[in-house]
């Protein structure tokens, strides 16, 4: 390896991890899966071009044979733990089958077919290897594009940079296989797009990690309920009036969940004014958790959480999500009572959860018709109630035949009230 390349590549390296040592700083202070995914990403990266670019050859003691096995493992070893970390990234087994499968699958078979390359006769396993690692790459495109069309928009940010690997990676190859020049446009190009690639990725994982630790600091944004900490009522509506106009572009199944409480002043004659206020966020909370980050969840009015999936990956869906809500939410609440003291409260809740196909109503029907779920869900013994695909009545969410939903409206029986800030959020909105 010739000087001019060492330079080149030991920049690139260095770029790498100074990000993975910030992403490794950060997951000992504040531990993580989040912060775990982030780390492992970069170092895998780091690992990668160390072996394909030949500065582990000429800074360490490797045979020929030990490198070249290297050489034709990390490809696919790094592409399928990146595919594996992306599973987790997208919320793909929440969002979509299609890709839930492709990026598991693309996972367990990279690195399997990386070592059987092994068993080839030794010209052939760089160059192989290097059309394994391509291809696996390009499905990591897919996936993140595909992920950016039914509404993750930090998915777009992931998808550059996952479009970056592709010339990087063949040019590693390239290099390694001996048919890139010294100090070359074919390796000047694939140091520039993996220190780029790797510096959008690292963006997006970030950005992501940002969002999740969100914090007091965003309860003074209009945006943002003060009490709860999650989307107010104009948000969400807005939130879900863009939704559909992509569920109606994408053909994609959606959700929609709504709890309401009942008898708070209950509560409040208990534990006073502070004390509700954390069962609120302790409801925010919980519903966020069982939803994922994924799916905004906003306060629609003040006794009503309403939370979103724009895409589904089957209908069955609603039934596993709304039922462990509910379990969720059944659970004792512990606040502050009046005098300090440690207070033990139980939810009088309903969980409401709608299907919703590829076309349906006006935003402000359907949370009508989801919030009219909820009431009736107080009479079930689950406290989680649907709609009947045939009739469209409500029943109950565990005895539900999920499938393709009618057109068919509930009663308007036991309808809930509708919260002013809400129906303005309509009107602002439309």
């Amino acid at each position: 390896m010739g000087m001019t390349s060492l330079a080149i590549w030991s920049m690139v390296l260095g770029a790498i991890a100074a990000t993975a040592l910030a992403r490794v700083g950060d997951l000992v202070v504040r531990p993580g899966r989040t912060a775990l995914r982030a780390a492992g990403c970069h170092l895998a990266v780091f690992g990668l071009v160390l072996v394909e670019s030949g500065v582990l050859s000429t800074l360490g003691h490797v045979s020929p044979g030990r490198l070249r096995v290297l050489q034709v493992l990390a490809g696919p070893l790094c592409i399928g733990l990146a595919n594996h970390w992306l599973h987790g990234w997208l919320a793909a087994a929440e969002r979509d089958r299609l890709m839930a499968a492709a990026l598991r699958g693309s996972a367990l078979v990279l690195p399997v077919a990386a070592v059987a390359l092994l068993a080839l006769p030794v010209p052939l396993q760089l160059r192989l290897a290097m059309l394994l690692s391509l291809a696996g790459a390009g499905l990591t495109c897919w996936a993140t594009v595909r992920a950016w069309t039914i509404g993750d928009r930090l998915a777009l940010t992931m998808a550059a940079g996952c479009l970056l690997t592709l010339p990087a990676i063949a040019g590693l190859y390239l290099l390694a296989i001996g048919l890139a020049s010294e100090g070359g446009l074919v390796q000047a190009g694939a140091a520039i797009a993996a220190a780029l690639g790797n510096g959008l990725t690292g963006r997006a994982l970030w950005r992501r990690m940002l969002r999740r630790r969100r914090t007091r600091e965003s309860a003074g944004v209009a945006t943002i309920d003060p009490v709860t900490h999650v989307h107010s009522s104009a948000d969400l509506v807005q939130r879900l009036v863009a939704a559909q106009k992509r569920r109606r572009r994408t053909r994609r199944e959606g959700a929609l969940l709504a709890v309401r409480v009942f008898e708070p002043e209950r509560i409040l004659a208990e534990v006073g004014g502070h004390g509700l206020d954390e069962v609120w966020m302790v409801l925010a909370t919980r519903l966020q958790r069982e939803v994922g980050l994924l799916n905004p969840v906003g306060r629609y009015w003040e006794r009503c959480f309403v939370a979103f999936a724009e895409s589904i990956p089957a209908p069955g869906w609603l039934r596993t999500v709304g039922l462990r809500v509910s379990f969720a939410l059944r659970q004792p609440v512990e606040v502050t009572g009046r005098n300090g003291e440690p207070v033990r409260v139980r939810l009088d809740y309903g969980v409401g959860v709608l299907h919703l196909p590829v076309r349906h109503g006006e935003v402000e029907d359907v949370l009508d018709d989801v919030q009219r779920l909820a009431v009736a869900a107080r009479q079930m013994r689950s406290r989680a109630a649907t709609q009947d695909p045939g009739s469209g009545a409500a029943v109950a969410l565990e005895e539900a035949t999920l499938g393709r939903p009618s057109a068919a409206k509930l009663p308007p029986a036991r309808a809930a009230p509708t919260a002013p800030a809400a129906s303005s959020a309509h009107r602002s909105a439309r």
